[in-house]
């Protein structure tokens, strides 16, 4: 599913990634850990088509994405990565549905299939009732569940996570674990986490550590 072939992150004099080599199977659970500044989360923006690497290839379903134009590039990321982050970057002034809807929209879909889509996702994660409350006026887990659902708006293949459960307490976090799990299970997707939760960490079919740029277990 996902393959990265000597990759190399440098932001001005500084390297960031020294030479990554993965390969990541369909369906996988990957968590990646590591110290503050290993490098864990350039990585994930590498994967995630963020940012281009300085050299190296990264190969996703077969396709080198590290060699397509910035164009294809956005297509191919709206299309087939979902990403979740620690802050939930949901927009404030949209309600939950509106911000499950964006990546449908941006990917020019047809409204009736986004918003059917949106409710349904929305259905599922047990954010029925929440629908139509904007992201102040949800709980930490519920924004987490909405980014959850936005992310899965256009039925990507992988979902790209950078400390999910960051910032919500144990059983909060507990719960959005199990949720990964049960995603993969019904819709057989891979996952990429990053994170300090340990517990999370360890129930990852694969725990990949980093350091100082390099890959040093996996």
């Amino acid at each position: 599913m996902i393959e990265t072939k000597a990759v190399t992150k440098n932001f001005g004099d500084l390297q960031v990634l020294k030479g990554i080599d993965l390969s990541i199977n369909e369906k996988e659970i990957v968590s990646i850990v590591g110290k503050s500044g290993a490098g864990k989360t350039t990585l994930l923006q590498l994967l995630g088509t963020l940012e281009k690497p300085s050299s190296g290839d990264i190969l996703i379903q077969g396709k080198n994405v590290s060699k397509l134009q910035e164009k294809e590039l956005a297509s191919f990321r709206n299309k087939s990565i979902g990403f979740v982050f620690q802050f939930h970057h949901l927009l404030p002034e949209f309600t939950a549905f509106e911000n499950v809807c964006l990546p449908g929209f941006i990917g020019k879909q047809a409204k009736k299939i986004v918003a059917e889509r949106s409710n349904f996702l929305l259905n599922t994660l047990g954010l029925e009732n929440r629908i139509n409350h904007r992201p102040n006026e949800l709980s930490g887990g519920e924004q987490q569940r909405v980014s959850i659902a936005r992310a899965l708006m256009n039925n990507p293949k992988i979902i790209l996570a950078d400390e999910p459960s960051g910032n919500l307490d144990s059983k909060t976090a507990d719960e959005i674990h199990d949720l990964f799990f049960k995603l993969r299970e019904d819709h057989g997707l891979t996952f990429v986490i990053v994170t300090h939760n340990q517990k999370l960490a360890d129930l990852a079919d694969r725990k990949i550590t980093m350091h100082d740029g390099l890959i040093t277990k996996h």
